[in-house]
């Protein structure tokens, strides 16, 4: 395997309205795809899509705490955009310079990358119109996700799993990007 990791991005356009559900949605639907552990699924109705999710107490409290901070700063923020990335990674042994095994280190085998803007439909006209392309994107990113992981491409990216304990047989993380800075 070669240290590129496939990269794979969404792009949405949100509202004050939906934009929590959304990305809470979008988050949940790539973790039940990229999650190899036993997963309890659940579903998530938004715009009329439904999205997987996974039913673990820890998953839903790590997903509703990244976007709820990610959601606050890009609401406080001067430009309203930004990004939440979901990398996962495995365990590799680190050498030093001498090949002398130094411990681990978690090498990336995939990123997700949701980039987010927020902005406001101005009146009923424009809130329909705005929800259909938003239901739209959130299609595409439904399939983009579902076109990946079923992929060969998307398949060959998941290392082998030698540890099948836990939800998740690999590290992951979620990040929030906004204004070049990650928030917390």
């Amino acid at each position: 395997m070669t240290d590129a990791h496939p990269t794979i991005t969404v792009h949405l356009v949100l509202d004050r309205q939906n934009g929590k559900d959304v990305l809470t949605g979008v988050l949940h639907a790539i973790l039940f795809h990229r999650l190899f552990g036993t997963v309890k699924p659940q579903t998530f109705e938004v715009l009329d899509i439904t999205m997987p999710g996974v039913s673990d107490a820890a998953m839903e409290r790590l997903v509703h705490d990244k976007v709820d901070t990610f959601w606050r700063t890009i609401e406080g923020a001067a430009e309203k955009r930004g990004q939440l990335t979901v990398t996962f990674s495995e365990k590799r042994p680190k050498k030093s310079w001498f090949q002398v095994y130094v411990g681990e280190e978690d090498v990336a085998w995939e990123q997700w990358i949701v980039n987010a803007e927020l902005r406001q439909p101005r009146g009923e006209r424009d809130r329909q119109a705005f929800d259909a392309t938003l239901a739209s994107a959130l299609r595409k990113a439904m399939m983009t996700m579902l076109t990946h992981t079923s992929s060969e491409k998307g398949r060959a990216a998941v290392p082998l799993i030698t540890n099948a304990s836990g939800i998740s047989p690999f590290p992951f993380r979620i990040a929030g990007i906004v204004a070049g800075a990650e928030v917390a």
